[in-house]
């Protein structure tokens, strides 16, 4: 049975009707058309499904469509503004921490969060914060790369340090 669920996404306000048991990765992906949340293995364990829910990152597969009733979400699909890259999805492009793409997002979501709580991180503290996050392309030394230079852009107001 539909429930009408109401949150805001990427800033905007959002009534669904769906069914407050499906799972929120669904919802985002096939009825909302926000298709940047991949689903990678649909039990939690990858981060490609990440999502931030009321300022913390959540896994979407693991979220019901009733959890985002009032919620705040972001979406990879909202990270950016104004049609102008956030600094880390720049700096993943600069450091060339994109290889295949999948995981991307996930990281992409994982690091805006994580950097708009710690600016000025250790490099072991950026591993740490990704480490929910999988990769199989990469040795994830350009990943952490990406995410100290969109850390060092940012503290400097976006200018190269």
């Amino acid at each position: 049975m539909k429930q009408t669920i109401s949150f805001v996404l990427n800033g905007s306000a959002v009534l669904i009707e769906a069914d407050p048991a499906r799972r929120a990765l669904d919802v985002l992906r096939e009825d909302l058309g926000l298709t940047g949340t991949k689903e990678g293995c649909g039990q939690g364990e990858c981060g490609a499904c990440s999502i931030i829910v009321d300022g913390v990152v959540k896994l979407s597969c693991l979220m019901t469509a009733a959890q985002l009733e009032g919620r705040e979400i972001v979406t990879i699909e909202g990270v950016a503004a104004d049609g102008e890259l956030h600094p880390v999805q720049a700096a993943f492009v600069e450091h060339g921490a994109v290889q295949c793409g999948f995981c991307t997002p996930g990281m992409v979501i994982s690091a805006v969060n994580f950097l708009e709580g710690n600016p000025e991180p250790s490099r072991e503290e950026v591993r740490e914060a990704l480490s929910g996050n999988l990769c199989r392309c990469t040795g994830y030394q350009k990943i952490v790369d990406a995410v100290e230079g969109a850390a060092q852009k940012m503290r400097s107001g976006g200018q190269d340090g």
